[in-house]
């Protein structure tokens, strides 16, 4: 956990992109990756290295979520019925982690996560500290009374960095907020362009 904290930027500057849209990110002052070697020129990518870079984006948004439990999402997104791509989207913004991030009651995944491993968050009236927890449509999510007041939490919901996506319903006096439905790739409003169906030729492969 500490290690993906600390490493969170570094992210951004080794894939090359804003992957949270944020003003902050280092992508924005330096464009080339980290390290000595980072300036070097690029060559042309080949199709294996334009797949994994897909997978290592969408993890990376996600708060750089392991590669066991990244791979048990895709595993179970063939298993369900329909576009297998649509459902890795499904499944990743069905996270806890990532619905509090929605809801703009967290500044970034990172934050999210730990705000909820802290014991911050309620889902229907329950206390959940499992950042993976896959809610449901029409599940309550709400920061805990003893938790409302705090900076963290006023700051990310007054951020302007973002706005909250059609498919949560939130109410930021209460701070308090509902996951409507699952949503499609076309819904979520992703900084920069995803592309789970390379993800899914990267595993199929």
């Amino acid at each position: 956990m500490s290690k993906r904290l600390e490493s969170k930027y570094k992210i951004n500057r080794r894939l090359g992109v804003n992957l949270w849209g944020r003003a902050k990110s280092p992508v924005n002052r330096r464009e080339y990756g980290p390290g000595q070697h980072g300036q070097r020129r690029k060559q042309k990518p080949s199709d294996f290295s334009i797949q994994l870079m897909a997978k290592q984006k969408l993890k990376g948004y996600y708060g750089n979520i392991s590669e066991k439990q990244f791979r048990k999402y895709y595993d179970e997104a063939v298993r369900r019925k329909g576009d297998t791509s649509e459902n890795l989207i499904g499944l990743l913004e069905r996270r806890l982690d990532a619905v509090v991030y929605r809801l703009k009651f967290a500044i970034t995944p990172f934050a999210s996560r730990q705000f909820i491993s802290h014991g911050h968050v309620t889902v229907n009236g329950k206390k959940v500290n499992i950042p993976s927890y896959l809610v449901k449509e029409g599940d309550v999510i709400e920061v805990r009374s003893s938790s409302k007041q705090l900076a963290i939490v006023l700051d990310a919901v007054q951020t302007g960095e973002r706005d909250t996506p059609e498919y949560v319903e939130v109410d930021h006096r209460q701070m308090k907020g509902t996951f409507l439905r699952v949503p499609v790739l076309s819904d979520v409003p992703y900084p920069v362009q995803m592309e789970p169906n390379l993800v899914v030729e990267f595993y199929s492969r």
